[in-house]
């Protein structure tokens, strides 16, 4: 009868991994491969404004590069550093280094490149090819954290978009969407641990473009359906936008009175990877 059962197993697994193997390669099909870099984007905002420009680079996959859009002021970084011009009323000088395509390994070149630029604050969104690429979570967290700290050794502050889940992606059917959904959860939590204990902060994006997406996939996703479209990376800009400025010292947030709400890093992190926008970073009580 074990022997049975073990069998009836191992024909289910088998089974279900090629099940796998089939949807993956369906939505590799379905999601053309990138055909142009994006818009660059680098340059000063706010050049009315006085002041030294703040040094800003942005760091990570097609996700911070803004893979999907067509003008220069539309990609995530763009978007930033105008709000974080217009809320400190000074020019900011932006370093676009995120590379499309990139995983987790592949931020320790980025860094080597931002630190020429003496860089005062840091965004970086990575985390899905990770995932699409079915590479060890534990060696993609280490990069994150080396990376993270790198900057913060030259005071460079830094915010992180954890890994967005990937299981909201249309074109990727169930079962391996359940399992993508479960592996980018996974990795944002322990992206999220990691980089606190690196001293930087993280914004969880998660499945932010989910629901819109299914209201209204074609505002919100670009041609490929897989990376977001000008008003999809707006509203994660938008997401982002108070950490940063909290990061700055420009924080208008009630702080921390005593320790309701407060959490252990883990949990936390398990939180924050369920909820997307929520902000992780440490607290003082």
């Amino acid at each position: 009868m074990a022997g049975g059962v073990t069998g009836a197993a191992a024909g289910l697994t088998v089974l279900s991994a090629g099940v796998l193997l089939r949807q993956a390669a369906d939505a590799r099909r379905i999601i053309p491969m990138a055909e142009a870099p994006p818009p660059r984007g680098d340059g000063v905002y706010g050049p009315k404004f006085p002041g030294k420009p703040l040094s800003m680079v942005i760091l990570g996959d097609s996700s911070a590069a803004g893979y999907g859009v067509h003008r220069p002021r539309e990609t995530p970084g763009a978007l930033l550093a105008t709000g974080v011009s217009r809320r400190l009323r000074r020019p900011v000088r932006l370093h676009r280094l995120a590379v499309v395509g990139s995983m987790s390994s592949g931020l320790q070149y980025q860094v080597d490149a931002a630190l020429e630029y003496e860089p005062e604050v840091a965004v970086i969104l990575v985390g899905a090819n990770d995932v699409t690429h079915a590479s060890a979570r534990t060696a993609a967290v280490r990069h994150l954290a080396d990376a993270v700290r790198r900057l913060r050794s030259v005071g460079c502050k830094v915010v992180v978009g954890t890994c967005p889940d990937i299981g909201a992606i249309q074109p990727i059917k169930p079962p391996l969407r359940w399992l993508a959904r479960k592996w980018s959860r996974q990795l944002a939590a322990a992206q999220t641990v990691a980089v606190v204990e690196a001293g930087g902060r993280t914004v969880s994006i998660g499945d932010l473009l989910g629901p819109a997406f299914e209201a209204d996939p074609v505002r919100m996703f670009s041609s490929d359906r897989f990376h977001p479209s000008a008003e999809g990376y707006a509203r994660a800009a938008a997401v982002m936008m108070p950490t940063l400025m909290a990061m700055l010292g420009e924080d208008d947030r009630a702080p921390a009175t005593g320790t309701d709400g407060v959490r252990s890093l883990p949990e936390a992190a398990q939180e924050a990877a369920r909820a997307a926008g929520t902000e992780v970073g440490p607290a003082k009580v």
